[in-house]
C-alpha cells in the first residue's frame, strides 16, 4: 500500500514581494532556498520539511470561497487573534462574522482570513 505525507502548498500571486512580506509578517514564515529551480517562485519554511511555495503569476485573478483554505494550528490563538487585530487584518468566523472566532463541536478554536490576493487561512487550536 502507498503512503503519502504532505510536502507543501503552491499559491499564484500576482506580487512575490507582496506575498512574502504578508506572509512573514503576519505568520513569521522564514523563507528557505528554492532548491528546484532559478525562477522567480519563493519558498517560505512551514515547519517540519513542509513548504509555502509563492509563484508569480501577475495576470493571475484568484476566485475561490472560505471552503478553499488551507489551516495553520498554535498553542496560543488568542495572542494571535490579538495580533491580527494589531495589524488590522479583518478576520471571521466560519459563517462570515467579521472580527469573530469559531468554536467548533470538538472544542477547537479557529478564525480565518484572507492574504493579499484572497487566499483563505485558517489558523486554529487544534493542537
Amino acid at each position: 500500500m502507498r503512503t503519502f505525507l504532505f510536502n507543501h502548498i503552491a499559491l499564484s500571486v500576482k506580487d512575490v514581494d507582496e506575498s512574502i512580506a504578508f506572509y512573514q509578517k503576519v505568520l513569521h514564515l522564514k523563507e528557505i532556498e528554492n532548491t528546484s529551480s532559478n525562477s522567480k517562485t519563493r519558498w517560505l519554511s512551514l515547519g517540519e520539511s513542509k513548504q509555502l511555495h509563492i509563484i508569480p503569476r501577475p495576470d493571475f485573478e484568484v476566485k475561490t470561497n472560505k471552503a478553499v483554505h488551507f489551516a495553520l494550528t498554535t498553542s496560543d490563538i488568542d495572542s494571535f487573534v490579538s495580533y491580527l487585530k494589531e495589524l488590522k487584518i479583518e478576520y471571521s468566523d466560519w459563517l462570515g462574522t467579521a472580527n469573530k472566532d469559531y468554536i467548533r463541536k470538538d472544542g477547537i478554536k479557529q478564525v480565518y482570513f484572507q492574504d493579499p490576493n484572497g487566499y483563505w487561512i485558517e489558523v486554529n487550536n487544534d493542537i
